[in-house]
């Protein structure tokens, strides 16, 4: 099979080798990125995201863990790149022109680009739509998920409707609370739950 496509691909002409390469780098990368993003890794690739906004305001939905919806990301640059090359493949017996071929790929690879940020704009909304009140956590037992030092702050994993949510905490105990031991909530100061040893 992969001498088979060797053999394809060196018969090919350079413009549709680069669609090729294009189209197989960034195919690699998507699957890749969808792996990571269902272990909890996903945004791990866009650590170097350029900050231009969609809306022109950096408060608006978020792409990712930093808060702004990015339009130049690694994420973006994969989806274009998606579009462009397996279009470019795609379309090539039936556009002979290799300028028109190369401006539908680029369309192509805008239109991707588009409907991945309109789908990751509806899983916003949806993650939004499962809003909590803090206040809820009073009296539950949790689970702590950074040690609580005894003078300081940790976090703990809470429980509200299903998900999980994980927040900042101290505790009243003298002692440092280790990560994976039992605490219940017994106040909530500002955005700080206050917990102490179930």
């Amino acid at each position: 099979m992969i001498q088979e496509f060797n053999t394809y691909f060196q018969a090919q002409a350079p413009i549709m080798q680069m669609y090729w390469v294009i189209a197989i780098f960034s195919s690699v990368v998507f699957i890749v990125q969808m792996a990571l993003s269902f272990i909890g890794l996903g945004d791990a690739g866009d650590a170097s995201d350029v900050d231009v906004s969609f809306d022109g305001d950096s408060g608006g939905d978020a792409l990712d863990h930093s808060g702004a919806m990015h339009l130049l990301s690694i994420r973006n640059v994969i989806y274009f790149m998606l579009g462009f090359g397996w279009s470019g493949i795609s379309f090539h017996r039936a556009i002979d022109n290799q300028f028109l071929l190369g401006i539908v790929s680029i369309l192509m690879g805008c239109t991707f680009v588009a409907i991945f940020l309109a789908l990751f704009r509806q899983m916003r909304k949806l993650e939004s739509n499962g809003a909590f009140d803090i206040n809820d956590s009073v009296g539950k037992v949790c689970q702590v998920y950074m040690r609580i030092p005894a003078d300081g702050m940790g976090k703990v994993q809470v429980s509200f409707n299903g998900s999980i949510q994980e927040l900042d905490a101290r505790s009243t105990s003298p002692d440092p609370i280790p990560s994976g031991a039992k605490v219940r909530v017994t106040a909530v100061v500002g955005r700080v739950l206050i917990v102490e040893e179930a």
